[in-house]
């Protein structure tokens, strides 16, 4: 039963109630249950908090002991972003893969299943869908996360992922408003500008939020990115007129709005994290997302007492912080497990750990199926299969935060699978062509690439693989930018374990 300590105010409780904390471990520390007994009404999964779905089943469960209606938030966007299976690779493709296949109902089907899988471990907050237009094509953190750089595409698939996953009772969170697609700097290292008029972004940007919204998408995340022809001071997670004018005013939306992760260094690096914090709930955000790299009491403490104090100093009105609140726990009541028999069909509730795998229409291959189907191949007409095992040579960039570089990419332990004794190494930098040649000896090369069109070193290390051995499978795993190139080019739009998982099939004639 959800219990509140007595000696906690209304208003204190109300900030506690507006925080999305993160931790560290796999059981939920002393602290964190003791705020959610004060009112904290959302706790955020990463990676570091899961080992296995057994342990993420008992984590939830061991939060909902304390609060049965507690938000249970991830980032698992599938595809390059997973949390669920940060270690060894998603069984989904990313939304790349999805855009190149362009079917939305089998967007629809992976994003219920992963929803599904999701459920079944007590998760009833999903940080998806990207609904960024990735207009930009040297965009550092989008790119395969984005369903493409066609706003009507994105827009069409963005509503069939919000459909799928809250098919499964898991409340999807569009993001990141009002679209990062079009930037060329990191947001978690810096501040981000977006120079497109009101009409481009109207017509462009703002396009799959729309198509969102009328969807029924219970959550909206924004981003830290500047965009002067929305509000030229303020960056839209600390802007009424981005929030409250254009957000809820001019698109209608009445969900919550969940800012992105408040350490991220557009906000820490020029506002800091209590004073942002108190300015992106008076612009109208309801949920302050931290914890990606802050997950300690001390963090939680700090946001409290800030908006507190923003309160009685007449700085935040405190009905905005209380209506803040409020949609917090309206949307923890939907996402409740118990709130399923209420809901209407194709808008089920949580669902009880362990339960939802089991649900009728699950589909435990549709990840694979939808890799597959978006596969390009360039040049396999005149292609035999390898039946050697090659050597696989993965020209490795560095990978932005948000995708993180714990979970492995790459063909190499899918065609170790297929072809046994396939040898592989890791490369980068000036001299990687030739320190892969090296390596690889006379084994056939297949050479991995993540947007190669990003990054001159890998560019000028498959021109030197390509001289010297023709020969050279290429597989582009990030935005297949560059031209194709290679006895045989695979791009297979992202770098999720089952795209890799596709691509040895077809390099191994499996």
């Amino acid at each position: 039963m959800t219990t509140f300590a007595s000696d906690t105010d209304t208003l204190t409780r109300d900030a506690l109630t507006v925080l999305q904390p993160g931790f560290t471990g796999t059981a939920a520390p002393d602290w964190l249950l003791r705020r959610l007994g004060e009112g904290l009404a959302s706790v955020g999964l990463f990676g570091r908090n899961i080992a296995s779905p057994e342990q993420l089943s008992a984590l939830t469960a061991q939060l909902r002991a304390e609060r049965d209606d507690v938000l249970v938030a991830i980032d698992e966007e599938g595809g390059d972003v997973t949390r669920l299976e940060v270690r060894t690779g998603s069984s989904f493709p990313g939304n790349h893969a999805l855009g190149a296949v362009d079917d939305v109902e089998l967007t629809r089907e992976v994003a219920a299943e992963l929803g599904r899988r999701l459920a079944s471990c007590g998760v009833n907050l999903n940080w998806a869908p990207s609904a960024d237009v990735n207009s930009n094509p040297v965009n550092p953190v989008i790119g395969v996360r984005s369903f493409g750089a066609d706003p009507a595409l994105v827009a069409r698939h963005t509503a069939a992922y919000v459909t799928g996953l809250q098919s499964a009772g898991v409340a999807a969170c569009t993001k990141h408003f009002p679209g990062h697609g079009d930037t060329n700097v990191d947001s978690h290292h810096a501040l981000p500008r977006i120079d497109a008029d009101t009409a481009v972004l109207g017509d462009r940007e703002l396009a799959p939020f729309r198509a969102a919204i009328a969807a029924g998408t219970r959550a909206v995340m924004s981003a830290h990115i500047l965009v002067p022809a929305l509000d030229p001071e303020r960056p839209a997670t600390l802007s009424g007129r981005v929030l409250t004018e254009l957000l809820r005013g001019d698109l209608g939306y009445d969900g919550l709005i969940v800012t992105d992760g408040m350490e991220m260094q557009a906000i820490a690096g020029t506002y800091g994290i209590e004073r942002g914090s108190v300015l992106a709930v008076a612009a109208g955000a309801d949920a302050i997302c931290v914890g990606g790299g802050l997950a300690d009491d001390e963090t939680v403490r700090r946001l409290r007492d800030a908006l507190v104090a923003a309160v009685r100093a007449g700085e935040l009105p405190e009905e905005r912080l209380a209506d803040a609140a409020d949609r917090v726990r309206r949307l923890a009541t939907w996402a409740s497990p118990t709130a399923a028999g209420a809901r209407p069909a194709g808008q089920a509730g949580g669902q009880v750990a362990g339960q939802a795998g089991t649900q009728a229409g699950a589909d435990g291959d549709v990840g694979l199926r939808a890799a597959r189907r978006a596969l390009k191949v360039t040049g396999g007409d005149a292609f035999t299969p390898l039946t050697a095992p090659p050597y696989v040579a993965a020209l490795t960039p560095v990978a932005n935060i948000a995708v993180g570089d714990e979970t492995p990419w790459g063909v190499a332990a899918e065609l170790t699978a297929l072809l046994p004794g396939t040898e592989a190494g890791t490369f980068t930098g000036a001299d990687a062509g030739s320190a892969a040649l090296s390596a690889a000896g006379e084994r056939r090369i297949v050479a991995v690439v993540r947007d190669e069109h990003r990054h001159p070193w890998m560019a000028a290390a498959l021109d030197t693989l390509l001289r010297a051995r023709p020969d050279t499978i290429v597989v582009e795993m990030g935005v297949p930018q560059a031209a194709p190139r290679g006895a045989l080019h695979i791009a297979t739009y992202g770098a999720a374990r089952v795209c890799g998982r596709a691509a040895a099939e077809v390099v191994a004639g499996a």
